[in-house]
């Protein structure tokens, strides 16, 4: 009997707390940092009025269009293009690219700041959407008028999607020594290669992908435009993943692939520069979406860590699990203001820029990697059931400690920052 019970309670609690945890989610993200003001971890701290506004509408926005749908998301492989696209009118598809061509203009704090909020709904959507402002963005920066008008209004509404390309099968770390050729012939680039663990591939309407147009080594890389439906482009098969089920991953292969001239970025030469210049704030945007990973997690273990009782007493009791809630705290926060003052210091195009990307790349994805696998712990079993949302911010974000350059590639950067000084 006392076995029976003890079931029973368990099926009990636990169909009380998972049918909670969606609406646990999106209560403590619609309050957003207004729920949190007199809390050490409120994301608004120090911004200002206008960065606290659109902030604001990035937790709403988490909050109402991604949570609910964020476990549909992973369990069914939904890549969600109509979320994306009300993002997208909110100004988050273009978030850091220039007004004249559909973009909101907003600086890298800004921008850090509104992935942390989105990622809070969910941080694999929140991260494609990184990827996609990142592409455009290389096209805003790098791109020729008629390449910036052609292609960043639809990207910024996203009613086109992009997909960055730079990894191969042969080169993951050693990025320059890519394979991928692009041979001139009359007014085309003809290509051929294959590029590895692409993020949209397959779904994506454009490709900014880097290959080679010279010799070996960094300065024979060039960058192109490479568009969806493009003769001799196709597809390997969807990747199955840890994480980041919501939006498909896959090779992309081109086999003879003619592409326009025109749809050169930059000048020959130049891709390896323009590719790593992308994955500078490319680093401070997937930082954030650490943060708001991790910021959700914190929200959550702490709620768990109230109502769950044992030994007669709720888990908040227990002062183990308090000191622990408090180094999560403590990580997140410095995590934080290490990915601003990047962002402060890309945006104002700073020396030690790259190196510090790469230390708040480093420090936050580590850091808000181990906050969330610590409120899967404090859940006890129930952290480790896909009905929880926590288990999924932690699958999800352990990607980030190996994307858009591995930690151990930002130790190197670091380093040689230091040394070369």
């Amino acid at each position: 009997m006392a076995a029976a019970a003890a079931a029973a309670a368990g099926r009990v609690w636990r169909r009380v707390t998972a049918t909670r945890v969606p609406a646990l989610v999106a209560r403590v993200l619609t309050a957003g940092p207004a729920r949190a003001v007199h809390s050490c971890i409120d994301p608004s701290a120090g911004l200002s009025e206008d960065q606290k506004e659109f902030q604001k509408v990035a937790f709403g926005f988490a909050a109402n269009e991604m949570a609910p749908h964020m476990t549909e998301w992973d369990q069914k492989e939904i890549f969600p293009v109509e979320t994306m696209r009300k993002a997208a009118q909110l100004g988050f598809g273009g978030i850091y690219i220039r007004p004249d061509v559909g973009g909101s203009g907003l600086s890298r704090v800004d921008t850090s700041i509104i992935f942390e909020a989105l990622s809070t709904g969910c941080a694999s959507t929140t991260a494609y959407i990184s990827i996609h402002n990142m592409c455009a963005w290389m096209i805003d920066k790098f791109g020729n008028e008629e390449l910036r008008h052609t292609y960043c209004p639809p990207l910024c509404s996203m009613e086109s999607f992009a997909s960055y390309c730079l990894t191969e099968p042969g080169s993951g770390s050693d990025a320059a020594s890519l394979i991928t050729t692009a041979r001139r012939e009359g007014d085309y680039y003809i290509l051929n290669g294959a590029k590895a663990f692409i993020s949209g591939g397959g779904e994506a309407d454009l490709y900014v992908l880097m290959c080679r147009t010279g010799d070996r080594g960094p300065k024979g890389i060039s960058c192109l435009l490479v568009e969806k439906g493009t003769a001799g482009l196709s597809f390997g098969k969807k990747e199955k993943k840890v994480g980041w089920n919501c939006q498909p991953t896959r090779a992309v292969i081109l086999e003879d692939c003619a592409v326009p001239i025109s749809n050169l970025i930059g000048r020959e030469g130049d891709g390896f520069s323009i590719a790593m210049n992308g994955l500078n704030g490319g680093r401070i945007n997937i930082a954030s979406c650490s943060l708001g990973a991790a910021y959700a997690s914190i929200l959550l273990a702490r709620d768990h860590l109230k109502v769950r009782k044992q030994f007669g007493e709720p888990l908040a009791n227990s002062q183990y699990l308090q000191f622990k809630l408090a180094e999560m705290a403590t990580g997140l926060v410095a995590s934080r203001l290490m990915v601003r003052n990047a962002a402060a210091a890309l945006q104002e195009a700073r020396q030690d820029a790259v190196a510090l990307c790469a230390m708040a790349k480093l420090f936050a994805t580590d850091e808000c990697f181990t906050i969330c696998n610590q409120a899967l712990q404090m859940h006890g079993g129930y952290g480790y059931l896909k009905d929880y949302a926590v288990q999924q911010f932690m699958r999800d974000i352990r990607v980030h400690q190996i994307l858009e350059g591995t930690n151990e590639v930002m130790r190197m950067l670091i380093s040689r920052n230091l040394l070369h000084d």
